[in-house]
């Protein structure tokens, strides 16, 4: 039997997907870092506030570390079929950066405006959010 091979590392290092898979990982890490300024957290009790503060605390090293692990592998397709190992991570800072295009363009929070940035280069971004979602969860049949 052949070994699958995952069709992300192919769309990450020979298709570009790298650029939006960075760029939502960044967004990702703002976004923990300015969490205590998001309308939602506001919204929460005192509580709930302190648990996701302690989570944002510990996602960031993580969001670091892949975000490295992405620069130092482009290069090398082995090397980058490892990060296969975070696609959950990838899909979640992928969905956390369309999530909030989208809030943004629905509600006009200052917060999300803010956080997202060039909206017209934010809607631009949803349609390769989308290709990218569907391409890091591939593998070869």
């Amino acid at each position: 039997m052949s070994e699958k091979i995952w069709i992300g590392a192919i769309y990450l290092k020979d298709e570009g997907g790298y650029e939006i898979v960075l760029k939502s990982l960044r967004h990702y890490k703002n976004r923990l870092k300015t969490i205590d300024n998001s309308p939602e957290l506001k919204d929460a009790g005192a509580m709930f506030a302190s648990v996701l503060n302690q989570q944002a605390v510990k996602t960031i090293p993580k969001i670091d570390e892949t975000i490295q692990k992405i620069q130092n592998n482009l290069a090398d397709s082995q090397s980058i079929s490892k990060l296969s190992e975070d696609i959950s991570f990838l899909e979640k800072a992928l969905s956390c950066y369309e999530a909030d295009i989208h809030k943004a363009e629905d509600t006009g929070h200052e917060y999300f405006l803010k956080l997202v940035g060039n909206m017209v280069e934010a809607r631009d971004d949803l349609k390769i959010i989308k290709t990218a979602l569907d391409k890091i969860k591939q593998y070869s049949e």
